[in-house]
């Protein structure tokens, strides 16, 4: 990659780091952060109004030392011991108020992202769409949205923060040092060619060598350390990467135990682990070289001024005391210069972080402006032209008319795969891949294959999402109890992980408990009772018919199990290759031997 290039792609993190920033200084919070940020920047200008004073102080308090004058080197002690305190104060200030913009920023990115994530299910859609739209290691897709929120917003926040406050420090110190250094820098003399004009008078002699050795040495930076941000975007990645994989361990531990699968979940923790390092490792051999170099810079510039200066020193034409204020006045010219230099590795990681929150914002914002399937509110269950498809474009259902009154009670029927499960999803709202019309019930509840359960206590976890303080504890336990799960009654404020401590069976029947707790007229069931035994589903399917008989609406459940066709007089029908729904009634006879058996 040329140059060119490589500017233009470093420019272009500058819109997405602008669109991530400006929101917070124009939201509702705006005046405390543009308050923030006005104390932060004072306090800058007073930290170099500062400096610039102890700059001054230089010159005295050295031509003292030079001349044994004790007087004046005691009082001098003195004043630098005001200026000391003062500027003292004024960096512990600037800190305190930068930690307070960075918290208040962070705390309010956090949740405008959170809730962009939350919001219209794109959490969900996400990653279902995450390797489906040319897969997560090309880009097309965010990779880890916790790790985003979580991580990425925390060191996007403190970095700007760091950096901006930095660059405006730098700036100010600039122009505050370089007349200071003008002033005291003697005119050197050109030899130049006739052909150029004869020799001439160079000005400001020191601003200009500053100047020099800084542009050399951030283009060697910019040389040098060009491979950071490629190889910190991709470091971050690899993190997390290795974190959700174990995740996942966790997650699923009980499956991984009883398929003795922990020597191949070592195995993929290890690869992961193994690029993790690998990269890492490159990482720091690239630092490694930026490190050689900026050291080298620093400690040059120490002794810089003095081999330029010395000469007029030595020759009597300036005193000890200027000659250490020329020395603290290209230092601060040549710290604010070297900017870049100090700072390459923070920007490099800066920019990757910027890249990634910039892909997370643009990946909710398309979910948020695709065109989805949102049914509308109704009486009862229509669909209308619905086409559902595969995230790869395979078709499901096409051109489906679906209808369900109240009273209904319908099977979601066919083969493994055909597509029933997904076509509850469309009729949620919440399968990204079906377009038509949907009419759905307002009172209407959704029961999954596999039930989620917050962490904590019972009653939080049955009354999930509302909150439990809405039921009493006498609706809490008769829910259970007609669940048949009486053993949990007693257990309404114990706290636990319950989609991990509750068998395959009890879940499903805690989420029924969920049903029959909050009464709605419409429960869909997508395999509800798949773990449950004969006696048990047949009961707690009377429960739920009985349920939305009382209520006026109607009962709508996917199931492979004969048994569950004697609580449904319609079968929804799908078949491979036959791209509609066929609806056909449920013969009462077949019902009641099914029954019956």
């Amino acid at each position: 990659m040329n140059a060119l290039a490589r500017l233009r792609r470093a420019l272009a993190v500058a819109p997405q780091a602008w669109a991530l920033a400006a929101p917070y200084f124009r939201s509702e919070r705006r005046w405390q952060a543009r308050g923030l940020l006005a104390a932060i920047v004072a306090l800058n200008l007073a930290a170099v109004y500062m400096l610039v004073q102890i700059n001054s102080w230089n010159r005295l308090f050295y031509d003292a030392l030079q001349q044994r004058d004790a007087a004046v080197f005691w009082a001098q002690l003195a004043h630098f011991a005001w200026l000391a305190m003062a500027y003292v104060v004024i960096a512990v200030y600037r800190f305190y108020l930068t930690q307070r913009l960075q918290i208040a920023w962070r705390r309010w990115l956090t949740e405008h992202q959170l809730a962009r994530w939350l919001a219209g299910k794109a959490f969900y859609r996400l990653e279902l769409a995450r390797f489906h739209a040319g897969g997560e290691k090309d880009g097309a897709m965010p990779d880890n949205p916790d790790q985003r929120i979580q991580e990425d917003l925390n060191l996007f926040t403190a970095t700007t923060v760091g950096l901006s406050m930095g660059l405006l420090n730098a700036v100010v110190t600039l122009v505050s040092f370089v007349g200071i250094l003008w002033g005291l820098s003697a005119s050197v003399g050109l030899p130049l060619p006739a052909v150029l004009g004869g020799p001439r008078e160079l000005p400001g002699f020191m601003v200009w060598m500053a100047v020099l050795y800084c542009v050399a040495g951030s283009a060697i930076s910019f040389w040098v350390g060009r491979p950071l941000t490629r190889l910190n975007y991709r470091q971050q990645r690899l993190e997390a990467d290795f974190r959700h994989r174990m995740v996942r361990v966790r997650e699923h531990s009980e499956a991984i135990a009883l398929d003795g699968g922990e020597g191949v979940e070592g195995g993929q923790l290890n690869l992961r682990l193994s690029d993790l390092l690998a990269n890492y490792l490159t990482l720091v051999k690239k630092q490694k070289n930026l490190v050689w170099f900026t050291s080298f810079f620093g400690q040059a510039a120490v002794v810089f001024p003095f081999i330029i200066a010395a000469p007029r020193f030595f020759s009597g034409a300036i005193q000890l005391g200027e000659l250490m204020q020329i020395a603290s006045a290209f230092d601060r010219v040549q710290s604010s210069l070297s900017w870049l230099v100090d700072n390459y590795a923070d920007l490099a990681a800066w920019r990757a972080t910027t890249e990634r929150l910039g892909g997370f914002s643009a990946s909710l914002a398309a979910q948020a402006e695709a065109q989805q399937l949102r049914p509308e509110p109704g009486e009862r269950l229509q669909a209308r032209g619905l086409d559902v498809s595969l995230p790869d474009g395979q078709p499901l259902i096409t051109q489906a008319r679906l209808d369900a009154a109240p009273g209904d009670a319908i099977l979601v029927a066919g083969p493994s795969g055909v597509g029933k499960s997904t076509l509850l999803r469309a009729l949620a709202g919440i399968w990204p891949w079906a377009h038509g019309a949907v009419t759905l019930p307002r009172d209407a509840m959704f029961i999954p294959q596999r039930p989620y359960f917050p962490d904590g206590p019972l009653r939080d976890a049955l009354a999930y999402p509302e909150p439990a303080a809405r039921y009493g504890d006498a609706e809490l336990r008769r829910a259970l109890n007609q669940a048949r799960l009486p053993g949990l009654c007693p257990r309404l404020d114990e706290a636990g992980a319950w989609n991990a401590q509750l068998s395959g069976g009890e879940q499903q029947r805690l989420a029924i408990a969920r049903v029959l707790l909050k009464r709605p007229a419409w429960v869909f069931a997508d395999e509800a009772t798949s773990a449950l035994d004969g006696a048990t589903e047949a009961q707690l399917y009377q429960r739920l018919q009985s349920l939305v008989q009382v209520r006026g609406g109607a009962l709508v459940s996917v199931a492979h199990r004969g048994s569950v066709q004697a609580f449904h007089r319609t079968r929804w029908c799908l078949q491979p290759g036959i791209a509609g729904v066929r609806a056909e009634p449920i013969a009462a006879t077949t019902a009641a031997s099914t029954a019956a058996q």
